[in-house]
């Protein structure tokens, strides 16, 4: 029986006592995790890259166009930075509307630059009824200083003042021309309220800015709120209700905007007055 015990240890060294050297270990590569990928910023996407107006600015835009667009009627705008030399007006801006009541900043315009030149002396009761006008927007002072300085004189000199489109109304009034019953654009009230922060004397348009930061609680709507300036015009016209708004904004009156709410009946006061104030909200407050 020897041999079998001897064969078996040689296939078995380990059993019979003899050492044996252990095949090294299998080792498994280590496992290295991949670098994370750098972050690139993505870029931010402007609405109106080539407004002018920077891009949180444009997006204030964006959202006060898509505003008006559902609201009551028609709405023309036109908003300009005087500082960067830029202005965004949507596609009413050219639409003829009733003035209502913002003509009256051009008749103070008129009143200021022909007592300036000599051809009027403007009365203090003259001046109290220009303040009442800005003040409170009173019909009755404006009526009276059409009369007492000439309508037609007004109307000729209205152009100047960038108020290119504006056309009298003829059959509304027994006289005429008649500064209830004008139309102009959103354009026109844009061109004039910056002839105004640009080309009127100095004196003048410190005037006329301090009167337009302190209206009257009728015209605190619109363009109106903390370092800003207003003159409004409201009206029921013939087609409708009309809520106009044009001012300007911030530190120098940066900003200047013009607003025309042709409600065409489908809204009143209420609903004009809202919209020309939220539109102000949206790219200002």
């Amino acid at each position: 029986m020897l041999r079998p015990i001897l064969v078996a240890c040689a296939l078995a060294l380990t059993a019979c006592g003899q050492s044996v050297t252990a095949a090294p270990p299998v080792t498994t590569p280590p496992q290295h995790t991949p670098a994370a990928a750098p972050l690139v910023a993505t870029p931010e996407v402007c609405p109106m890259p080539d407004s002018g107006f920077e891009c949180d600015f444009q997006k204030r835009i964006q959202a006060a166009r898509q505003y008006a667009e559902g609201r009551p009627g028609t709405v023309g705008i036109v908003l300009r930075d005087r500082k960067n030399g830029v202005t965004w007006r949507n596609d009413r801006a050219g639409d003829m509307t009733w003035t209502a009541s913002t003509i009256k900043l051009a008749m103070v315009v008129n009143l200021l630059e022909r007592h300036r030149a000599g051809k009027i002396k403007l009365s203090a009761d003259d001046r109290k009824l220009m303040n009442a006008m800005l003040h409170t927007s009173d019909d009755d002072a404006a009526d009276s200083l059409w009369r007492k300085y000439g309508g037609a004189t007004f109307n000729a000199a209205f152009p100047k003042y960038g108020m290119t489109d504006l056309v009298a109304q003829r059959g509304y009034s027994s006289s005429f021309p008649y500064w209830g019953f004008e139309k102009c654009t959103a354009n026109d009230l844009d061109r004039l309220i910056n002839y105004v922060l640009d080309t009127v004397p100095a004196d003048d348009r410190a005037y006329i800015v301090g009167q337009m930061r302190a209206v009257g609680t009728p015209q605190q709507w619109g363009v109106w709120g903390p370092d800003s300036g207003v003159k409004n015009g409201w009206s029921e016209e013939d087609g409708g209700w009309v809520m106009n708004s044009v001012g300007f904004v911030g530190k120098d009156e940066r900003y200047t905007l013009a607003i025309m709410n042709n409600l065409k009946g489908e809204g009143g006061y209420d609903e004009g007055r809202a919209t020309d104030t939220e539109i102000t909200r949206i790219l200002f407050r």
